[in-house]
C-alpha cells in the first residue's frame, strides 16, 4: 500500500485526467485525451518538484492502465514519461499500447 494520496480520475471536455493532491494542495496529474470512445492518447504527466521520486507517477500510470483494461481502450503515450513506462513494462502492458 502506498503513502502517496489517493488517485482520482476527472472527466474533462477531452477525456479525463487522473489527479493526486499532495500535502500542500498542489496537483500532480496525467491528462488523458479520448480520440474515439477505445482509443486514448496519453498526452501529459506533472508530478510538482518536492514530490518527485515518490512513485507518484507510476501511480497514475498504473490506474491508465487498469482503466484502459476495464473499458476495452488502448493507448498512444504521446508524453514521454507514460511512453518509457510502457516501454519499461513490455510486454505486460502490450495489450493496451497502441504503437
Amino acid at each position: 500500500m502506498s503513502d502517496n494520496p489517493p488517485v482520482e480520475k476527472r472527466q474533462t471536455q477531452e477525456g479525463h485526467r487522473y489527479v493526486s493532491r499532495m500535502e500542500d494542495g498542489t496537483l500532480a496529474s496525467l491528462n488523458v485525451i479520448h480520440t474515439g470512445p477505445e482509443d486514448w492518447t496519453a498526452d501529459s504527466t506533472y508530478v510538482p518538484e518536492p514530490y518527485r521520486g515518490r512513485n507518484i507517477a507510476e501511480e497514475m500510470v498504473e490506474r491508465l492502465i487498469s482503466d484502459a483494461r476495464e473499458a476495452g481502450a488502448s493507448i498512444v503515450p504521446k508524453c514521454w514519461f507514460v511512453a518509457d513506462e510502457f516501454k519499461r513494462m513490455s510486454p505486460q502492458w502490450d495489450d493496451v499500447w497502441s504503437r
